[in-house]
């Protein structure tokens, strides 16, 4: 197993996010240096990343809101986000290529999931495409079907882990 490091993500990890963001998404799906400066600005304690020999690998984020559907408007309004809300939303889950299938993704998701239940939270929601539906059903999420998100004109499914 490679040696990695899991932690909170700082502004000065912009430059490798984006970059890392750009290899996993298509353009038209892919979140912009902006929308991650914002998020490590606003918060910033929902931003993992699992880095080796200090490259980040891989990383995930998203917001704690209220709100119990993940719409997309909370991609690009802070104004969603509570720190007390009830819901932790995953925005996206990166893996660099060519650290894929090696447990990377999974070791920090979990870590991501823990944190959110340490919090108290009522469960953690994503969306995601329907061939990676049943990665997440190994972590306990559910498939609640087709999401009302059009983000880059993709269709996706909502997906929930209750605690």
């Amino acid at each position: 197993m490679v040696k990695y490091n899991i932690r909170k993500a700082d502004i000065n990890d912009l430059e490798q996010i984006t970059k890392l963001e750009s290899l996993c998404f298509p353009e038209s799906e892919a979140a912009t240096r902006e929308s991650f400066k914002r998020r490590l600005t606003v918060y910033p304690d929902y931003f993992f990343v699992l880095t080796i020999s200090d490259n980040i690998v891989a990383m995930v984020n998203g917001m704690v809101t209220d709100n119990q559907d993940l719409i997309d408007e909370m991609y690009d309004d802070e104004e969603y986000h509570n720190v007390n809300g009830d819901w932790q939303m995953i925005f996206g889950v990166d893996t660099h290529p060519d650290y894929r299938k090696k447990g990377l993704a999974a070791a920090l998701l979990n870590s991501f999931i823990d944190n959110a239940r340490k919090e108290h939270r009522k469960g953690v929601v994503l969306t995601c495409k329907e061939k990676l539906i049943h990665y997440y059903e190994k972590f306990g999420f559910v498939n609640e079907g087709i999401s009302t998100s059009t983000h880059g004109d993709v269709l996706w499914y909502q997906m929930r882990l209750l605690f």
